[in-house]
């Protein structure tokens, strides 16, 4: 289809190779067991002060043994939520040449498409995304349902992503405005992604497998499936849950808790039939906000966010990979 980046054209090279390998038997199938996680009603934070406090526990001790939970009654309609998927399908069906020419007037870059530093069909991610700077919302340039949807949703998620770094901070014994004053909405993004139909599935990620460089991701994703995280070792399927948002611990929560709340890997993969969507909220501070753990003897080295993203991205450069916090423990 035209709206589809030319995956294909572009990594065939990658692509042929891993072609090769599969003829030569060198793919191994891997059944993945599928998991529900953990549910947290955050209508129980309106309850009595015993329900209300029982409620953040769990969302420490969920933050602390899954690094990601879902959230139901979290304080978003679902009205939003349909809206903005609705919204997001009507962007994605637009021809890829408009997509990659900035159609929308988001600042430059904002239209992302498969790996560009990828070496081999491990780094490949079968996907295309708006990663979308807050302050680039709301936006005038013919979209105007769009925008305003976007608002809509920006707005609210935001709010819920506060609420819970304030829960997670008290609950390490931290009652700050630590986040309230570094994660504003000129450091925070939200990401609308595709996952198109992709003819090798077995071979090619949606998105490869990692880690979020942020503090916390507030996900809402459509019934198709394909989110998979690390627990115990061990990959598992994500169901998906049309009523609840996925919420993941980032590194730099991992970092400023020294450890005690975990920043987990995970992926996406491909669908060889049915397109997959999702958006994405990341609770980014500023470049300058200096990462420290709160308790002593510290894990991790300080660091300011700056030096963090440059690090990851000259791991990525260097070997096709994000190393993320081992470069920083002390």
């Amino acid at each position: 289809m035209d709206m589809d980046p030319p995956f294909l054209e572009t990594y065939k090279t990658l692509l042929d190779k891993a072609t090769e390998g599969r003829a030569n038997g060198q793919k191994e199938v891997v059944i993945i067991e599928e998991c529900e996680l953990p549910l947290i009603d955050l209508g129980r934070l309106n309850l009595g002060k015993l329900e209300k406090e029982k409620c953040k526990s769990d969302i420490a001790r969920e933050s602390q043994e899954w690094g990601f939970f879902q959230v139901v009654n979290h304080g978003i309609s679902r009205e939003i939520l349909e809206k903005m998927m609705s919204e997001q399908v009507k962007v994605y069906r637009q021809p890829f040449n408009n997509k990659s020419k900035e159609l929308f007037n988001f600042s430059s870059g904002t239209y992302r498409w498969g790996t560009p530093t990828a070496t081999c069909r491990e780094q490949l991610s079968w996907s295309e995304a708006f990663h979308i700077p807050m302050n680039d919302i709301p936006f005038s340039n013919g979209f105007s349902s769009l925008s305003s949807t976007m608002e809509q949703f920006a707005t609210t998620v935001a709010d819920l992503a506060q609420k819970l770094a304030a829960i997670l901070a008290e609950k390490l014994g931290f009652k700050s405005n630590f986040f309230q004053e570094n994660c504003l909405s000129s450091t925070c993004y939200l990401r609308m992604n595709r996952y198109p139909p992709c003819p090798i599935p077995s071979e090619v990620f949606g998105l490869m497998p990692h880690t979020d460089s942020d503090f916390l991701t507030i996900l809402y994703q459509d019934e198709v499936g394909g989110l998979q995280l690390v627990k115990d070792g061990k990959w598992f399927a994500v169901k998906p849950n049309p009523e609840a948002l996925i919420v993941n611990i980032g590194d730099l929560f991992q970092a400023w808790s020294n450890d005690v709340y975990k920043s987990v890997q995970h992926r996406v993969v491909t669908n060889p039939r049915v397109e997959r969507f999702s958006t994405a909220y990341f609770l980014c501070p500023s470049c300058d906000t200096e990462i420290q753990s709160c308790y002593e003897p510290s894990v991790y080295k300080k660091f300011s966010f700056r030096m963090y993203r440059q690090q990851v991205q000259d791991d990525v450069k260097k070997l096709g990979r994000k190393v993320g916090l081992p470069r920083f423990r002390v």
